[in-house]
């Protein structure tokens, strides 16, 4: 019995009919991978609000403080929330552990943001890709208040940002900067340096104080005017005022 074979036009109907599911198909995969990320990277800012629950339950309702130094010698110690860098004066070498945020303890890559492959603005920082609210929240040694502030004092804790999706026009970003000037940090000058990556499908990630997080479309490039052409395409602050940044919407 004679065997009927494809003629050359099947085939090319066969091949178009692929290539048009193709084309449908990729996107919706494409899609279906950053939302994938954009759930990972919300989960990863679940677990530093966790962490930083249990910071405030053992150092007495506290958060925190975002940086400071320890000018020692042989050791200086940069200490930050996220990581503490240890150089070796007499040698140069540099060492990297978990920050003040983990005491001790921790998988650091939860750290690394799954949407974000800039390198750290820090040196020896092995992950990257979120920002702690340093303007309200963590303060530091060189803020116009130092102290970090305490977990009673956040009055709206579901619309006060913890951490984020840390972006700005060089890279990476570990400290939020609310868009105005505020008592926390009067002095700072260059807020573009401390904004949002907007990078999951046009959303940034942010994890509040009362440990919820969310995808925020809405980005916002209010801030002093000199400021603003400095702020990077794709980044941008959580509101036009400093009302999700502060421990009472209502404060300056």
């Amino acid at each position: 019995m004679k065997r009927r074979a494809f003629t050359l036009i099947e085939l090319l109907v066969v091949i178009g009919i692929i290539s048009v599911l193709m084309a449908i198909l990729l996107p919706a995969l494409s899609v279906a991978r950053e939302n994938a990320k954009s759930l990972a990277c919300l989960s990863n800012l679940r677990q530093l609000s966790l962490a930083a629950q249990m910071y405030c339950d053992r150092y007495r309702g506290s958060f925190p403080i975002a940086y400071y130094d320890d000018n020692g010698s042989p050791l200086h110690t940069s200490f930050a929330w996220d990581f503490n860098s240890i150089r070796d004066l007499t040698t140069g070498a540099l060492t990297t552990e978990p920050g003040l945020l983990w005491q001790g303890d921790t998988s650091a890559k939860v750290q690394q943001c799954p949407s974000f492959d800039g390198a750290s603005n820090t040196s020896g920082d092995p992950y990257t890709g979120y920002n702690y609210n340093t303007s309200y929240i963590g303060h530091g040694q060189y803020e116009d208040i130092i102290d970090p502030a305490k977990a009673a004092q956040v009055r709206y804790s579901s619309r006060c940002a913890l951490f984020g999706d840390g972006q700005y026009t060089a890279g990476a970003d570990k400290f939020m900067r609310a868009p105005l000037p505020n008592p926390g940090d009067a002095s700072f000058s260059g807020r573009s340096s401390g904004t949002q990556g907007f990078r999951h499908r046009g959303r940034t990630n942010v994890v509040f104080c009362d440990g919820h997080a969310e995808s925020l479309l809405d980005r916002h490039t209010q801030t002093v005017a000199w400021d603003i052409p400095n702020i990077a395409a794709g980044t941008g602050f959580l509101s036009d005022d400093n009302s999700l940044y502060a421990l009472d919407p209502s404060d300056p």
